[in-house]
């Protein structure tokens, strides 16, 4: 049930099957060749990384991760761990970053975007693509966590930037 949560959530449910190596039987309705995993986590942009930071550690709890600077995409992150799933803290990277963008529209920060895992990348930006779902770059990129990622277009997505992560 979660996971079809997370597809509707997604705005991608008519577009993949949970994780599972099982295949259906069904020759008349062949499958997707990918499959839609879990949450991986819920990026935050935040205009005071060392503040937020401290929210989740200090305040909270929580397993707060290190800053890391990820010059490629414009930000540096950290990651907050909270068992089932977890936090990006995104913070902009030098004056093209799209969070710099995000935060002169929303000053105090906010939900920026989700990431869901699929157990192959490339077969699911292919078969988006087929059913017209826009894609933000031309090809993956390595991520945050040294996996292929790629961004769906929010518009095609019910108004979520959703990010697909190579599992």
């Amino acid at each position: 049930m979660a996971s079809v949560a997370l597809k509707v959530a997604a705005g991608v449910s008519r577009c993949a099957r949970p994780l599972s190596r099982a295949r259906s039987t069904s020759a008349a309705l062949p499958g997707p060749l990918w499959g839609l995993g879990r949450l991986n986590h819920v990026a935050i942009a935040v205009p005071d990384m060392e503040k937020a930071a401290s929210l989740y550690r200090d305040v909270l709890g929580a397993r707060v991760s290190g800053q890391v600077a990820l010059p490629e995409h414009g930000v540096s992150t950290v990651f907050v761990e909270l068992g089932n799933t977890k936090l990006e803290l995104l913070h902009p990277l030098g004056e093209g970053s799209p969070i710099a963008g995000f935060l002169q529209k929303n000053k105090a920060g906010g939900m920026h975007h989700i990431c869901i895992e699929v157990d192959d990348i490339k077969a699911a930006i292919a078969d988006l693509k087929a059913k017209n779902i826009r894609t933000l770059s031309v090809e993956p990129r390595i991520g945050a966590h040294g996996k292929l990622v790629m961004f769906l277009h929010p518009k095609d997505c019910d108004g979520v930037l959703v990010e697909l992560e190579e599992a």
